[in-house]
Parts: structure tokens; sequence; C-alpha cells
């Protein structure tokens, strides 16, 4: 399969490119706050949890690693249907369901309605709002309409404008327009993908056939990489797997050994910011001399950007085009995830037996 303007027509039937090119308009919304006269209180504030799957749970290790070295308050990410023990009124629990509606989600946040906790509330509607509108929480009210993967703006940058709202961090609205203008110019430049030496189409077709996997640095990049195997999987509908330095190096390392015709359908993604840790990033380039013997490709991927958080993003925005560009050249729709619902009607049929 070709990647050209027939092909892109016949597969890309909700327009996903356009999602992806649009991504820099979700920093330059202004959201809708309800109940914003809710009491956050930033001194009796222990520690963060998000909660939330999937889509609507990638903000969420986004802000712990881009705030790792600023938020003085631990930040954690929740992705079940019931919190930490630790939850109590001394904890903020950001509840983030693009849809409102899923299902893990909904019960954390009743869950931390009975341990009392701080909420804060980020969504497009559905139980989520009713829930926040009926005990009066802080709600964060975002456009509705994309599949929840398509919309990491939405969920990410209201996070921000929260926790620097209640003092918890310093107001990042310049970091957020030099990523908003990054985002723009740089997505026209991946949406012409019969320009010479677009990177997104090029790492697409290494990656076409084989399984990616993607590698970081766990100083800032680890959400990223989670981030890059997710829209593999969801977009491009093929295994992805990620993992970070320099855990890896004390396990999955020795991995790269056996089963050479398997490990030659595989190609490495290594994700560099100039955030990483000298150490680190000298353990990614003797990782890279390892499993370059063993892998189809090694590929270095730098990100770019003045602030951390444009930076962050440029590498998203690079793995959002890759796992689209590679969903054309494996002939599937990006946009439909028909196994997500049919695991859904399953669950909703198990409601029905138990209830």
């Amino acid at each position: 399969m070709s990647i050209s303007e027939k092909t892109i027509r016949a597969i890309d039937k909700a327009q996903m490119s356009l999602r992806i090119q649009n991504l820099y308009q979700q920093f330059e919304t202004e959201f809708v706050t309800l109940n914003s006269r809710a009491k956050i209180s930033k001194s009796k504030t222990k520690n963060i949890v998000v909660t939330g799957l999937g889509g609507s749970a990638i903000g969420g290790d986004l802000m712990r690693a881009y705030l790792s070295e600023e938020c003085d308050v631990p930040i954690l990410v929740n992705r079940n249907y019931a919190l930490p023990a630790f939850v109590n009124s001394s904890s903020l629990v950001i509840v983030s369901s693009y849809s409102g509606n899923t299902e893990e989600t909904i019960s954390a946040y009743q869950d931390a309605m009975r341990r009392k906790a701080q909420i804060v509330c980020i969504t497009s509607g559905g139980k989520v709002e009713e829930l926040a509108l009926t005990h009066r929480h802080y709600l964060v009210k975002i456009p509705a309409g994309a599949p929840p993967r398509a919309a990491i703006g939405y969920l990410f940058a209201p996070m921000l404008e929260t926790l620097a709202k209640f003092g918890f961090i310093a107001d990042k609205k310049s970091d957020i327009a030099e990523t908003a203008q990054y985002l723009k110019e740089k997505s026209r430049a991946y949406a012409d993908f019969k320009r010479k030496g677009n990177l997104a189409v090029a790492i697409a077709k290494k990656c076409y056939g084989k399984l990616p996997i993607i590698y970081a640095s766990d100083d800032v990049a680890s959400a990223v990489a989670a981030r890059w195997k997710g829209q593999i999987c969801e977009n491009a509908k093929t295994l992805a797997y990620a993992n970070v330095f320099p855990e890896l190096n004390h396990n999955e390392l020795v991995g790269w050994n056996q089963y050479p015709d398997l490990l030659k359908r595989t190609v490495v993604i290594m994700l560099h910011d100039e955030g990483d840790r000298p150490r680190n990033a000298f353990r990614m380039r003797v990782t890279k001399s390892i499993v370059k013997k063993c892998a189809s490709s090694v590929i270095d991927v730098e990100s770019e950007g003045k602030s951390l958080l444009a930076r962050l993003f440029s590498l998203i925005l690079l793995g959002d085009w890759v796992s689209y560009y590679l969903a054309i050249l494996n002939g599937v729709d990006p946009t439909p995830v028909e196994a997500i619902d049919f695991l859904k009607q399953a669950l909703s049929k198990f409601n029905d037996q138990r209830s």
C-alpha cells in the first residue's frame, strides 16, 4: 500500500488527518469553567491524583513528567476503578474523562467523593459532568466530538491552567502559546506527505510490517513513549511497545538475544530530549550499539522547541503523524476502534447479568 491522495480519501473516512493537523487549536481554546467558586486549597493538598483511562489518562502522565521538577506536590496517575488507599481530604483528585462516561473513571470519582477528596473534573459531558454539577465540584467543560486520543490538548491544557489558578505551579501561558505555534507550523509540514524529507512518512515506512519499539528516558519523555505506543495501536491497528531508561537496562536489554528472525522484524525508535540526564543519554547510545545488531533499524528522534512543553509536544505530534501514515500503509481507517467498542458492549452485558 502506498500513500497517495486517493488512498487517503478512501481510507481516512472520518478525516483523522484534520484532527491531528488542528491539534494546535486545542491549545488556543478558552475553556468553560463551571462551579468556579469551588474551593481547592494548595496548602491543604498533600498529593494530586489524576484518574482516567486511555486518551483521557495520558494527559496526566504528561503533566506528571512535565512538572516533575517544578510542582512540590506528588502527582500520580490512577487507571482503575478505585483510588489508592492514601487518598483522603488532603488529596486533589483530577477526574479526566473526555466522554464523561468512562466506567472506571466514574467509579474512581465516586470513590474520591467517599474519601472527601478535593475534586476537579475535566470532561465534555456525560455522567462526570452530571456528578460535578450535582455535587458542585470544580468543572472544566471541554469541546466534544473527537476520539479521546485526538483530544490530548483539550485534556492536558486545562490541567495546567487549573494547577496554575490554584497556585500549584507558575502560569504557563507563554509556553502554551509557543507550543500552539509550533504545532500549527510543523503539522502543516507533516501533513504534506509528498514533501521531501517528511520524517513522519519516513518513520512510518520503516515501521510498516514491523513491531515498533519506542524507547525514551524516564526524565521527561517517558509519557511521550507511552503516547507513541498507544497511538500506533489505536490508529494503525498494530501492536507497539514502549519502555524507559534506565529501567530497561536492568532487564529488557538482555532480551535482545534470542530469536533473531523475530528481532529482525522490530524497529526501535529512540526519543531524545535536551532534558535527558547525561548518564541516561549515554545509556541510550550504548543500548543503540547493542540493539542495532538485532533490530531491522534504530531511529533517533530529537525533540524541537525552546520550552519543555513545546519539546514534549513536538515528539507527540510526530508520533501522531507516524501512527496516521502507518494506518494508511496498513490500509486501515485510523478512527474506528472496533475491538474497544466490542469490549464495552461485552462489559455492558456483564453489568446487566449481575444486576
